[in-house]
């Protein structure tokens, strides 16, 4: 991978007066740059802040985008052109719906997930950004007609492991999906804290995304074909929705399985075939990955993010944040 441009937009909406402007600017700017995606509509009120980076690397198009509200935001946009996309969420857990006329594919468990899917020009990407779910979303693109000319063999991954996008049946198909491997996590998590600017924030945009992608290949040729039962996959979700709201004071194994409804047998072996790590392994990862969000948004200092997942010891939360991430909470640049 050769061909590279990065494009940064940073836009702060402070007032009613951007109403107007803001999207037009946006549009204009996102369409000099990146013609694949048309911003369609953007509703701002009170205090909205959004950074969009904007990639080219060979005949895929990347966008690394992150927005934060203090109000309900809807962010809509559309493609100028039909694409394959492969979408990473980070730990936002914001609101999706890509909507093709009346037709409406939802997404409320974001969090963690990555979503492929094909999209033409009539189908809309809405993300509902909220004060409790900002946006984190990192979406590799590329138009069919390119699959041919995508190095390394990658064309024929596609093609054998998204053979629906490939050849879709309709203006939306949603591909494969499942919760990201801890790895996968931790790679988004670096696109979003990164600190390296010019040349250097280029090369390491591009050693991630193409670490991320050999990572969403190889669990689709590993994943198992047995499905979770939809009844049982309602309840995982809703013992991981758990986990996530109550990291200070978090239930046990047991009282998870009866608030759930599932026993504890089913809770833990599911769990992890659905999201690629045990109960507690989530819920550790859960933890150090929200700490490490609050103090790098300056949100809280150290001891209080250590409160906020659970922590009373200050040492005990260094190490184990330590062991996580490879590095102190206390440098933690912001």
């Amino acid at each position: 991978m050769t061909d590279f441009k990065i494009v940064e937009i940073q836009l702060t909406a402070m007032n009613s007066v951007l109403l107007v402007i803001f999207p037009m600017l946006l549009e204009n700017i996102v369409k000099k740059c990146f013609p694949a995606f048309a911003t369609k509509s953007i509703l701002i009120t009170f205090l909205f802040s959004m950074v969009r980076d904007i990639i080219n690397i060979n005949d895929f198009i990347v966008l690394v985008e992150q927005a934060n509200s203090d109000k309900v935001i809807v962010d809509s946009c559309q493609f100028d052109e039909p694409l394959i996309a492969v979408a990473f969420y980070g730990s936002g857990n914001v609101h999706l719906n890509m909507q093709n006329g009346g037709q409406k594919n939802e997404y409320e468990n974001t969090k963690g997930l990555a979503i492929s899917f094909y999209a033409d020009t009539t189908v809309d990407c809405i993300h509902t950004v909220s004060p409790n779910k900002p946006l984190e979303c990192v979406l590799i693109a590329t138009a069919p007609k390119n699959l041919q000319n995508l190095p390394n063999g990658e064309g024929e991954l596609f093609s054998d492991l998204l053979e629906q996008l490939v050849n879709p049946s309709d203006s939306y198909v949603e591909g494969p999906r499942f919760f990201m491997t801890p790895e996968m996590e931790q790679i988004v998590n670096n696109i979003f804290s990164n600190q390296y600017e010019g040349k250097a924030k280029m090369m390491f945009f591009r050693s991630q995304i193409t670490a991320l992608l050999s990572h969403f290949f190889w669990q689709l040729s590993t994943l198992e074909t047995q499905d979770i039962k939809t009844t049982e996959r309602e309840k995982l979700f809703q013992a991981k929705e758990i986990l996530s709201k109550n990291l200070d004071s978090p239930p046990s194994l047991a009282e998870l399985s009866r608030q759930i409804g599932l026993n504890t047998f089913r809770l833990k072996k599911d769990f992890k075939e659905l999201f690629g790590v045990p109960v507690f392994k989530y819920l550790q990862n859960e933890r150090m990955t929200t700490a490490h969000d609050l103090i790098r948004r300056e949100k809280a200092t150290v001891q209080e993010a250590a409160w906020h997942v659970g922590y009373d010891s200050l040492s005990s939360f260094s190490n184990a944040f330590n062991k996580k991430f490879g590095f102190r909470p206390s440098e933690i640049k912001v």
